[in-house]
């Protein structure tokens, strides 16, 4: 494999942060229960550690797949958390049943707000530690339009100094033009930022193909040896941040 990409830390001012999974989560409780009245015993954590691990694999599927949006990506993105869970031996049979279960409960086209709703442990101090550092800080999230009203009812919107969200701009990641249009609504320069996000596909090689840095978020250490930097958490990527240079 080719020698990793470095990100020049001294240099950057503007940090772009996708949502999903980098401080925002699903909820994983309400899915294990939803989950339970169809037959499969697991808990919230479990299917936490589940998704994580299965994100190699949507990574690998957005080359066919072309989104992560929509009731087809959703139903993917189950199945392939549920097949990862501990003892999981159900035929295909079964498993289609299951996925199209607790799609039915829970998939609401415009109303992700109703399952990705959870703040991520730790996530609003990491949040807050960048931003007193002086960084300019833009959400850019494959979403369904739903984004804005999230960040408001997490209570995290004034973090951010502002928030594309695809739907409302009509490009998905890894479209260059959603991270074009962030660079845009804050004035930043492609090599002055960096976007970290937990899907190589959509976030490393989105933000590449714009020129932008990028680094991606691997909690459990789920992707093999990759050609870009990965971190833990925020908490690491603050740990690598030393504060913008003086801006022109």
């Amino acid at each position: 494999m080719a020698r990793a990409r470095t990100v020049p830390w001294a240099e950057l001012d503007t940090i772009f942060f996708d949502a999903g999974n980098t401080f925002l989560s699903m909820d994983f409780d309400r899915v294990a229960a939803v989950a339970a009245g169809l037959g499969v015993e697991c808990s919230g954590r479990q299917l936490e550690r589940a998704e994580a691990a299965a994100r190699p694999v949507l990574s690998a599927a957005l080359a066919e797949r072309r989104t992560t949006e929509g009731g087809g990506a959703f139903r993917f993105y189950l199945r392939a958390t549920l097949e990862r869970l501990p003892a999981s031996s159900r035929d295909d049979v079964e498993l289609e049943a299951v996925v199209s279960g607790i799609a039915e409960r829970l998939f609401s086209p415009g109303r992700n707000d109703r399952l990705w709703n959870r703040r991520m442990p730790g996530r609003r101090e990491a949040l807050e530690r960048i931003r007193a550092l002086g960084y300019r800080m833009v959400v850019v999230s494959n979403s369904d339009g739903s984004m804005a009203r999230t960040l408001t009812r997490i209570g995290m919107d004034h973090l951010f100094d502002g928030l594309v969200d695809s739907t409302v701009v009509g490009f998905e990641k890894p479209d260059p033009r959603i991270f074009e249009v962030a660079l845009d609504l804050v004035g930043a320069r492609p090599g002055r930022t960096v976007h970290i996000g937990d899907l190589y596909a959509a976030d490393v090689a989105g933000a590449w193909a714009a020129g932008v840095h990028a680094v991606l978020l691997d909690p459990w250490a789920d992707w093999p040896e990759m050609d870009c930097p990965k971190v833990a958490d925020l908490d690491e990527l603050a740990s690598l941040l030393p504060g913008p240079p003086g801006r022109e």
